[in-house]
């Protein structure tokens, strides 16, 4: 079973006086089939949290791993079964929607008629079938972060960690995505939501609470 665990795991950046502490040295251990909502104003630490928990940059102390193999970078990361869903979606505006979902696919040489299932799959699921051949430079923000999502669930990863992913949304295609992440922690993926929307939160099994880099238990992880 996925099991998620950072162990002393910290991050700064340089800064013009000495080093900046973005997170400071924190413990989790996450069973497969969790929903864990990061929370915490702007400037907290939770994206670099989660760009640290996907080897997306370098912590300054600690280890990440799943299921016991070490996250050492990016790369890594991918391959181990993480999906990172950024603030900033990293879809590429000059492809459709479609092609967003299915060239990653593709690359991890998924068989061509599986990765059409899953792109036609994760679209539905989405709300975003009617949407797939529009360019997503023709899409709105909110519809932008419904199909970055839906990349991520077309891979079936393991651990799914997605910063501000229901941001821009409206009442009712914010509980479709967590919706879809509900399901996917179901699956028996761990999934983390770095959110400042508490009603977002809520919907989560616990929330970790971030402020000026210090992490503690607002709702404890059950059990």
């Amino acid at each position: 079973m996925t099991e998620l665990v950072a162990t002393d795991l910290s991050v700064e950046y340089a800064g013009q006086h000495g080093p900046l502490c973005a997170v400071r040295p924190l413990d989790l251990e996450l069973a497969a089939g969790t929903f864990l909502a990061v929370t915490g104003p702007s400037g907290a630490g939770k994206s670099s949290l989660l760009w640290a928990l996907a080897g997306a940059l370098t912590p300054a102390t600690g280890t990440v791993t799943v299921t016991g193999e070490r996250v050492t970078d990016r790369e890594r990361a991918a391959t181990l079964g993480i999906a990172l869903i950024p603030q900033g979606n990293g879809l590429a505006g000059s492809l459709s929607a479609e092609e967003n979902i299915l060239v990653p696919l593709v690359t991890r040489r998924v068989d061509p008629a599986e990765a059409f299932r899953r792109t036609d799959d994760a679209l539905e699921l989405v709300g975003l079938a009617d949407s797939r051949r529009h360019l997503v430079d023709e899409l709105s923000g909110g519809q932008q972060q419904r199909v970055a999502l839906a990349r991520a669930l077309a891979q079936q990863p393991r651990v799914i960690l997605a910063d501000e992913s229901t941001s821009d949304l409206d009442a009712g295609n914010r509980a479709r995505m967590i919706g879809a992440l509900r399901r996917e922690a179901q699956r028996g993926a761990v999934v983390v939501l770095a959110t400042h929307d508490p009603e977002a939160a809520a919907e989560a099994d616990a929330e970790l609470a971030l402020d000026q880099s210090v992490a503690t238990w607002a709702r404890p992880l059950p059990g």
